[in-house]
């Protein structure tokens, strides 16, 4: 049954003006027909050279005559029929040439909003908005707008699922940011070489080609195996250099911002109250200089880091302000697994340590490389108890929590005792942990 005032917000959702993207995105768009065609070239590279052999050189022209224009149509008409507009309770985007597409996208489900700008589009001078919304797997986006046109989207869409009336989310504004850290260029670049993953893929990028020519003498099977590890090797160093250069974290109303990027400028936010566990990962070779990475877990958004690099000092109070009211516990604080577990999982046994406090379950893996994972009561999606044919006969038994971002963490071979009555706690503990915690709300 409708009332007068859902029917007056329809009314002004059906009026609301529409509005295009960036003139620059049509060329963006028209690369989707030649995409096809270079695709189908490295699908089936000995056909396409026959079929393009074939072709003479008044025929090649005629092909780029009616290829090029049939592309920049394509773009135009995508931009043509692309349309957004913000209503009093959803963004709705518009998209299709044969096939249309509206998306409807609740305002108070977004969890984040992202800006990036890839490098042509930092020379264009546009962005491109990316939007978390709860419950979707995919990120929605607008692509292309003008960077102060982007900019004043993200603050109006921010403030409407925050709660501001919409006759006031546009004199809000972009809430400002105070910057917390910035990780220099030469730390970053230190902690890449101090990680194994980017040694042992450089290793096998060297090593695996010579064995193979040696075994087979075939050009082509070597390079087959040669430039995808080369990749991978550039993927972990390089690649992360580059990506993750200038990582620079502030702290605003609206969360914690990140900003990163050499050649793609990427503007993150971390959304308040709404990270479901933090991890402090320690590799092996960074724990003489105290350094550690932050990742983190949103639900509904793929942001996974918070941090690349930093002093465990610095770590733990960014920690603090993600988590409010949470201490990350230290080593020391730590209960490791009875000696008996050695029998279940000998010597690694001893990297597992858990406690739980006030505020989290915190659970820790690993004896070379190390990772202490927290997790606020309030975000446990369920508790289980897990016991192995092995761990009856020793009398121990994991601890799991779900987490609302899909992630579990768990307290690996506790005491049997000490985990059933861990499972019973920890149910009361995330029972009044979601019933006292505070609202999800944007800049609440």
């Amino acid at each position: 049954m409708s009332t007068p005032d859902t029917d007056d917000a329809v009314r002004r959702d059906q009026t609301v003006s529409e509005r295009r993207l960036h003139p620059v995105t049509p060329l963006r768009r028209a690369w989707a027909p030649v995409a096809v065609l270079l695709g189908w070239a490295a699908h089936d590279p000995d056909q396409a050279q026959r079929q393009l052999a074939r072709l003479t050189t008044t025929t090649l022209l005629i092909a780029l005559a009616v290829l090029i224009p049939a592309a920049a149509l394509y773009g135009f008409l995508t931009w043509w029929f692309t349309h957004f507009a913000v209503t009093e309770t959803e963004l709705r985007i518009r998209t299709g040439l044969i096939f249309r597409r509206t998306a409807h996208i609740r305002l108070e489900r977004i969890q984040a909003v992202d800006v990036t700008q890839p490098l042509l589009a930092r020379v264009a001078g546009v962005a491109k908005l990316r939007l978390d919304v709860v419950g979707t797997g995919k990120k929605d986006e607008l692509a292309f707008l003008g960077q102060s046109e982007a900019r004043a989207l993200r603050a109006e869409l921010l403030a409407r699922a925050a709660g501001f009336a919409p006759e006031t989310a546009h004199e809000v504004g972009e809430a400002p940011a105070r910057q917390l850290l910035r990780v220099p260029p030469g730390v970053l670049a230190l902690s890449l070489l101090l990680t194994g993953a980017a040694w042992g893929s450089l290793a096998a990028a060297l090593v695996v080609p010579p064995v193979l020519w040696f075994a087979t003498h075939n050009l082509w099977t070597v390079l087959a195996t040669a430039l995808p590890l080369l990749g991978a090797a550039g993927a972990t160093s390089v690649g992360r250099f580059v990506a993750d250069y200038d990582w620079t974290v502030a702290e605003s109303p609206d969360g914690l911002r990140v900003d990163r990027g050499l050649l793609d400028r990427v503007h993150e936010t971390v959304p308040p109250g709404r990270v479901q566990s933090v991890r402090i990962v320690e590799p092996l070779l960074w724990r003489r200089r105290g350094w550690v990475r932050v990742e983190l877990d949103v639900a509904g958004s793929s942001n996974s880091a918070l941090l690349p690099v930093a002093p465990r000092e610095v770590a733990e109070s960014l920690v603090e302000r993600v988590l409010p009211g949470v201490t990350v516990p230290r080593g020391p604080e730590l209960s490791g697994s009875p000696r008996r577990a050695g029998r279940c999982l000998p010597l690694w046994w001893r990297g597992y340590g858990f406690t739980v406090t006030d505020a989290v379950f915190a659970a820790r893996r690993g004896l070379l490389g190390r990772s202490l994972a927290l997790v606020p009561h309030a975000k446990v999606q369920s508790v289980r108890l897990t016991q192995g044919p092995w761990e009856r006969v020793w009398g121990l038994a994991d601890v799991r929590v779900d987490t609302g971002a899909g992630h579990t963490v768990t307290a690996r071979l506790r005491d049997a005792e000490e985990a059933a009555r861990l499972l019973r706690e920890q149910a009361e503990r995330s029972r009044t942990g979601r019933r006292d915690a505070r609202p999800d709300r944007w800049m609440a």
